[in-house]
């Protein structure tokens, strides 16, 4: 399943700013908790990305388990955190290729890999196997934005569109929030290197879906506003203004969130539209804005076989 140069990289894992060093094949020890299976949690048709990356029938994204931030507010913590994680589904590659495949019959054209940033070597395995089946949907890379720069460079050529986050441009409120102060400095340089590969452009179909280039969320959070504003002036500054947006309102408080005065609560009205104003004000003029009540709509189950369902 694996190439010689991938089977180097788990046995002394190096993939994420971890750089854990730990010996994957032996069990997952490091900080993300993974090991070197295709470490898969679920395989599910999805309508509720961006209507460019979804497209009008929904795309097929496989979120891995476990994750190498630990994002207290995660609305995917069933399986993000290595202490809430059921065991580890037991898919094989064929049997990832199998239920991929079958999507393709009920009209799905895009493939979105959902926090990959620890396991791109089963990604690059699964790309490895649309090859050998001739199948050749649109690969969109879903990830946290806790890349390193090398690993976006190793997949250039094999993603057709980069969803990346960019959540924070505070070391504090990252270290606080996600277990990782050098966030800020790690995000923008990874997502230099796919602005890198892809420019400003975003390819569209003659239905609207995304065929090729970058996209970037960012997720308003309760009470900081600002730090939202720092996060798109960032982007303005170091990036371009012609790149697309997707301005996030669909915060929800989990329990992890508890002492944390601001998360407990959802995101005001107010909050998300100064942030809009502030990404007008800056120039941007590609994106989406996103309805207040998508908060109720993006809240999965994981015990499920279609989670958001």
């Amino acid at each position: 399943m694996y190439t010689n140069d991938e089977q180097i990289l788990l046995s002394d894992c190096q993939l994420c700013p971890r750089e854990c060093r730990v010996d994957r094949f032996a069990g997952g020890d490091g900080y993300c908790g993974a090991d070197a299976g295709m470490n898969i949690a679920s395989i599910c048709i999805h309508k509720g990305e961006e209507p460019v990356i979804s497209g009008p029938e929904g795309i097929c994204n496989i979120f891995f388990s476990c994750c190498n931030l630990r994002c207290v507010y995660c609305q995917n913590h069933e399986i993000s955190r290595p202490d809430s994680i059921e065991p580890r589904s037991n898919y094989s590659l064929n049997e990832t290729l199998d239920i991929i495949e079958k999507s393709f019959s009920r009209g799905i054209k895009a493939v979105g890999f959902v926090s990959p940033s620890h396991v791109v070597p089963q990604v690059k395995s699964i790309l490895r196997g649309f090859k050998e089946r001739g199948i050749k949907p649109i690969k969109v890379y879903n990830t946290n934005g806790y890349d390193k720069p090398e690993t976006i460079d190793s997949l250039d050529g094999l993603i057709d569109v980069w969803l990346p986050d960019y959540k924070y441009a505070t070391p504090a409120l990252a270290s606080r929030f996600s277990d990782a102060a050098d966030y800020p400095d790690v995000v923008l340089k990874a997502i230099k290197r796919m602005y890198y590969q892809k420019g400003s452009a975003l390819s569209l179909d003659e239905e609207g879906r995304a065929e090729n280039g970058l996209l970037i969320r960012h997720l308003v959070l309760p009470g900081h506003a600002e730090e939202s504003k720092k996060v798109l002036k960032i982007i303005a500054e170091e990036i371009s203004t012609g790149v697309h947006i997707s301005l996030m309102s669909q915060y929800h408080p989990i329990s992890f969130v508890k002492g944390n005065a601001d998360l407990e609560r959802s995101l005001y009205r107010s909050e998300y539209m100064e942030v809009a104003s502030e990404m007008e004000r800056l120039g941007f003029r590609n994106g989406w804005n996103q309805d207040m009540e998508s908060n109720t709509n993006y809240r999965p189950d994981f015990s499920k076989e279609h989670p958001f369902e």
